[in-house]
């Protein structure tokens, strides 16, 4: 401790150790882990799913009780606000509870898991409010209104009455967090607070904790697994992994100069925006530990396989007493793109901006209203159910989480076969050696043929899914979010893993993310979508290069990128609100128009409401 009160941590964990009973005896949680935050300092504590980093958190919040782990070793000091350093590895749980709200803040990942969804959100401010601080009623309100417009939320006085479900996921973790912040905690601890958000949503709530930081000199405790989140928030960063802490220093140092070979790996796996400058084609990344990997570029063919032509899917909103139609979401408006063979086409935007939908529609999992669809010369919108069947031997899909589209209770050999048996594409003794080909292409080993879905990672469960999309011979794979839940090094394995069979096969995908980095590193072609419509679509260099749209612009100035000397600006970050794609049965909406900019490359002239 420095003579000086200002360098004095608000925490320190010391030698901290975490045990979880289990059937099989204790497994340890966290073992000897060490860090100090500093007032008005943002450490990010970084580490993929499994490496303790949340855990040490909660050990902070003496919640860990209550999710079966146990404190078995070392000490927890906190500063108090009224002087005093207390341990609270020995704190019982009614100082806790004093403790917990008043002078730590907790940020969640899962808003709504946060928010309670039978009282309106002004009941929920208030509450902490008049609970800790005493205040009446309308001091309390008061507050809170204060609080909901610190946190940047439109029209705070309406949002008091509403419910948690009323809000948007952007909205409702501003809640979340003006609720932590609520009786001005002397630490905030954050737990991925932005993981289920988009870019732009995230880009907003970085710069506002920043700046919330800044104005009440708050510490901060941010536990992430994105790279360029840490660049942008850290002051200090530490590393987790596997329940140790591997590396510890100033941000810009583990980023220029990592030491341990774990940070250096998980830098190597994060693709960073610009990276792919004045290349013509995707390449796979050159990973660490991976010999012999191929990171030739793929340049694909000219030739269409798929061909979209003003496609339209709206869902109906029921309503009344008789459940009439009343309005129609308008979830794909007018768009039209084509997927060259051995090509990916990257279809990006927000959530609800209709590129699960229009993926979707093209394998007419949903149905869409009007439009044109040919695969390789066939028109899948004239097909009946039985040659609709049959057309899906050419096109197959890959999900974001895994475990929903595998059968818990079938072994994994059996799921890979399925396809081959229901289609007679393979029998006997052929379908065996198909099944185990398919385990070797997509680099799991063979004897995890005899496994369940639940003993396997998500990694490899994502694995398992490509081996099954694969299993068929297709000629279009649509990829929705395949890797938006996985860790970073395993992302860019399953990337690479695609990549590859690209190369191989002679596959087309149509890959669909809001993650503009990995679009970046991926794609031949980009369309941005808002609102329905593809505002902007060319070649991936001219779209990311020169965006011209000035909704992609604001989508690229959103991303964080992973370099702490790249930080962005608060100034940078103003986005408009996304307006609702609901609208009434007499509204006729314009057909899109383009501009072509440069060779293959067009921007939207219709009004796209941004």
């Amino acid at each position: 401790m420095g003579a000086c009160v200002l360098d004095q941590a608000i925490a320190q964990i010391n030698e901290l150790r975490v045990e979880f009973q289990t059937k099989d005896g204790p497994v340890v949680g966290v073992e000897n882990v060490s860090f100090d935050v500093k007032p008005g300092e943002t450490v990010c504590v970084v580490g993929e799913s499994g490496s303790g980093k949340s855990v040490s958190s909660l050990s902070l919040m003496r919640l860990v009780e209550f999710g079966g782990g146990e404190i078995t070793g070392g000490q927890l000091l906190f500063d108090r606000r009224d002087g005093g350093e207390t341990d609270l590895a020995q704190a019982d749980q009614d100082l806790m509870r004093h403790i917990r709200g008043n002078e730590i803040g907790m940020i969640f990942q899962e808003p709504m898991t946060a928010l309670n969804p039978v009282f309106t959100v002004g009941r929920q401010l208030s509450e902490g409010l008049r609970l800790h601080k005493g205040l009446s009623r309308e001091d309390a309100e008061k507050r809170a209104i204060e609080l909901l417009r610190q946190v940047r939320i439109p029209e705070p006085e309406r949002r008091l009455t509403q419910y948690p479900h009323e809000l948007s996921g952007g909205m409702r973790q501003r809640v979340v967090i003006a609720m932590a912040l609520a009786c001005e905690p002397r630490l905030l601890i954050a737990d991925e607070p932005t993981t289920a958000l988009d870019v732009t949503i995230q880009a907003e709530i970085l710069a506002l904790m920043n700046r919330l930081k800044r104005e009440t000199g708050t510490a901060v405790v941010f536990i992430t697994h994105d790279m360029a989140v840490v660049a942008q928030m850290a002051d200090r960063v530490g590393v987790m992994f596997r329940g140790n802490k591997v590396e510890e220093g100033p941000v810009a140092e583990i980023f220029e100069n990592p030491r341990h070979d774990y940070t250096k790996a998980l830098l190597a796996a994060v693709p960073k925006l610009g990276e792919m400058r004045g290349k013509v084609a995707p390449e796979p990344m050159r990973l660490l530990g991976a010999e012999g990997q191929k990171t030739d570029p793929i340049p694909g063919t000219d030739a269409p396989l798929l061909e979209v032509r003003n496609l339209v899917t709206r869902f109906p909103v029921k309503g009344g007493f008789f459940r009439r139609t009343v309005a129609n979401v308008h979830a794909v408006e007018d768009v039209s793109f084509t997927v060259n063979k051995g090509q990916t086409l990257s279809l990006v935007g927000e959530s609800g901006c209709g590129k699960s939908t229009a993926g979707r529609s093209i394998l007419r999992l949903v149905d869409p209203l009007s439009g044109e669809i040919s695969l390789d010369g066939t028109d899948i919108m004239a097909l009946d159910p039985s040659g609709l069947r049959q057309a899906r031997l050419d096109m197959q899909m890959i999900f974001q989480d895994p475990f929903a589209s595998l059968n818990p209770k079938m072994k994994l050999e059996e799921q890979v076969a399925e396809p081959m048996l229901n289609y007679g594409t393979a029998s006997g003794s052929e379908l065996g050696d198909r099944v185990a080909s398919l385990f070797d292409r997509v680099q799991l080993p063979r004897s995890f043929m005899r496994r369940y879905p639940h003993e396997m990672s998500g990694g490899q469960r994502q694995r398992i899914a490509i081996a099954r999309a694969l299993a068929l011979n297709p000629k279009l794979i649509i990829a929705d979010e395949a890797v938006s839940a996985l860790d970073v090094s395993v992302q860019a394995q399953v990337l690479n893993l695609m990549m590859d069979l690209q190369s191989e096969l002679g596959l087309s995908f149509l890959f669909i993310s809001h993650d503009m980095a990995v679009v970046e590193r991926v794609s031949h072609q980009v369309g941005v979508m808002y609102l329905g419509r593809i505002v902007e679509m060319g070649p991936r260099a001219r779209v990311f290069e020169n965006p011209q749209h000035p909704y992609t612009q604001a989508l690229m100035k959103a991303v964080p990128i992973a370099d702490p000397q790249q930080r962005k600006s608060e100034s940078e970050l103003n986005f408009k609100p996304i307006p609702s794609p609901i609208h009434g049965l007499d509204y006729d909406p314009a057909p899109s128009e383009y501009t072509q900019v440069a060779p293959g490359h067009f921007v939207l002239t219709t009004d796209s409401g941004y």
